[in-house]
């Protein structure tokens, strides 16, 4: 009795059981990794990292053991010490010391995990290139990751960091540093030591000020301090020579920072506490193309604003304004002026909503008002001179003939501009079906062309002939595709092909790579080759919006140069569409960690 009692403590099926396994990595996965340098394993859902991963250079590999002909297909003593280990979109909530087994690793992507803490470890992988921790829950950083001597990116946003430890000045090949989306309220001044960096990410934090050591940051193109609680920015930023691109919204800010930086292009200073605009500070945006101060308290516009000569956009949504100068009109490349929200009198609402365009032709009229007041009235008027704004295309360089709903372009207009340099015109809103050829005339100096909001079923080849065309918009019409000879204008810059017909991106697009700005949302274009974007070195802007993409091809998240990246609208699953909502640096990202390796 007692033999059986004893019998029935035992687990009778103890000798068929086997041990748990560990979380499991493919063999086959790994067998590549030797060979390729390279293991992927983001979004298995992995709680923590197989210690055969850590040990995957270290262990006697399968093909070792069992194959040491000099015939093998694997040759084991072929094998590559790991490079490149993606680990994002996984449970880990830690990483153990053994990490430093892989010295070799010079990419580690950690992003999208629950991260507390992590090893000291770090600190011995000194060939690391870029470290990935973005979307965790760390509250610190080991002070050993600031050792990395050859670390070039570390992106951190999306964390809980309170503080950045001071050792973080000795990265001094860093290039890139993304501290966004944490719960700093003070950088230490040792940050003015990396001298590499060309961009910095430090919105959505409770930064109250910035150390003066920024300055000392001469490489630096991009840098974005949105979201905080700054109240002031040092002058010391004026020694940001490289600076282009500069993000202050939704701070504190009572006054627009002085800061002549050659380099600067675009200045985004919305949702603040702007009251004036001063000319000290108006004056050194010599360069400037966009201009976004929305969201303020701004009561006038000084004249100053006429020396922002290369201003292309302005935006001065919802302030106090009561009056326009009229001299804003003369600004040679303004292209978008938003004033909405603004209590602005002697002006109509329909005025406003006609666009930028009509508004102003309507400051310009305003001038010549003035001029005409001043002059002494003239004798006769021209046949040509009832059709055309002869101040326009004498003072302005610009030619218009638009909103006639005409079927062609009179001749007389083109007489009006004989012997004049134009630079600038606007034929939209009429009824052409055909490009004026007569255009032809002002190849020598035509920079800018409008002929959006007609008929126009294909594009001539003619247009080709303009060399000096920087900026074309042919929006709302009817075409299905562009001649290949558009790819020797070699100066174009921006192309504007929204609500038109096409069905796949345009081939010559991908030949002009001077192109900055590619719109074409509201078409029925069903895929693009980001290897050829990849190679368009300057564009920063791509609207494809509302159109045909089933899929986004991840190695589109490789085209760097994009800041602006428009896809909503469109029937693919993925990305989806919480994370194209937030915006374009977040759908880079997420392409990155989808290319295969």
């Amino acid at each position: 009795m007692s033999r059986f009692k004893r019998a029935g403590n035992v687990d009778s099926l103890a000798g068929f059981r086997t041990p748990k396994p560990e979380a499991a990595v493919p063999y086959g996965l790994l067998r590549a990794a030797r060979k390729s340098g390279q293991l992927n394993l983001s979004g298995r859902g992995l709680t923590e990292v197989p210690q055969n991963v850590y040990r995957l250079n270290v262990d006697e590999s399968a093909e070792a053991q069992e194959n040491v002909s000099f015939g093998g297909s694997d040759c084991w003593w072929e094998q590559t010490n790991l490079t490149k280990l993606l680990l994002s979109s996984n449970q880990l909530t830690q990483m153990s010391e053994d990490i430093k087994l892989l010295p070799a690793l010079t990419i580690l992507d950690l992003h999208d995990n629950q991260l507390s803490s992590l090893p000291s470890a770090l600190g011995e992988l000194q060939e690391l290139l870029q470290l990935r921790l973005s979307h965790n829950k760390l509250s610190s950083l080991p002070t050993e990751v600031c050792s990395l001597n050859n670390l070039r990116s570390l992106t951190l946003q999306q964390n809980l960091l309170e503080t950045v430890p001071e050792e973080i000045g000795e990265l001094g090949n860093l290039t890139e540093l993304d501290l966004s989306n944490n719960l700093l309220k003070r950088l230490p001044s040792s940050v003015g030591r990396l001298s590499a960096l060309q961009k910095v990410s430090l919105c959505h934090n409770k930064l109250s000020s910035l150390p003066d050591s920024l300055g000392q940051l001469a490489n630096v193109k991009l840098l974005d301090c949105s979201h905080n609680e700054l109240t002031d920015v040092p002058v010391s930023l004026a020694g940001m020579l490289a600076l282009e691109q500069l993000y202050l919204r939704h701070n504190k800010l009572r006054r627009l920072p002085q800061l002549p930086a050659p380099s600067l292009r675009e200045v985004f200073a919305g949702n603040n506490r702007l009251e004036l605009l001063e000319a000290e500070q108006l004056s050194c945006l010599s360069a400037v193309t966009l201009l976004e101060l929305r969201d303020n308290k701004i009561r006038n516009l000084p004249e100053e604003l006429t020396l922002l000569l290369t201003l292309t956009r302005l935006d001065l949504t919802n302030n106090d304004i009561s009056t326009l100068p009229a001299s804003l009109s003369l600004l040679p490349n303004l292209k978008v002026l938003l004033l909405e929200g603004n209590p602005l009198r002697g002006i109509r609402r329909e005025l406003l909503t006609k666009g930028t365009g009509d508004l102003l032709k309507y400051l310009r009229g305003r001038i010549k008002e003035e001029a005409e007041e001043a002059a002494e009235p003239t004798a006769m008027t021209l046949p040509s001179e009832g059709l055309v704004n002869t101040h326009n295309i004498k003072t302005l360089k610009t030619l218009e003939y638009s909103n006639k709903q005409a079927a062609s372009v009179p001749d007389q207009v083109f007489d009006a501009a004989d012997h004049q340099a134009i630079t600038s015109i606007n034929f939209s809103r009429n009824q052409l079906t055909a490009f004026p050829l007569r255009l032809l005339e002002l190849r020598s100096s035509l920079s800018d062309i409008n002929l959006g909001f007609n008929r126009l079923s294909c594009c001539s080849a003619d247009i080709c002939s303009l060399q000096q065309l920087t900026h074309i918009d042919l929006r709302n019409n009817q075409l299905t595709d562009l001649p290949s000879e558009m790819k020797n204008l070699s100066k174009l810059r921006c192309i504007v092909l929204n609500y038109n017909r096409f069905n796949s991106f345009p081939e010559a697009l991908y030949q002009i790579v001077s192109l900055e700005t590619v719109m074409l949302g509201n078409n029925q274009v069903g895929g693009v080759d980001p290897s050829r974007l990849m190679q368009l070195l300057s564009l920063s802007t791509l609207d494809l919006s509302n159109n045909d993409l089933l899929s986004v091809p991840p190695e589109l998240g490789l085209c760097t140069s994009l800041r602006c990246l428009s896809l909503e609208g469109n029937p693919f699953r993925t990305p989806r569409a919480a994370i194209v909502a937030k915006g374009t640096d977040a759908v880079l990202e997420y392409l990155r960690s989808r290319i295969p390796t």
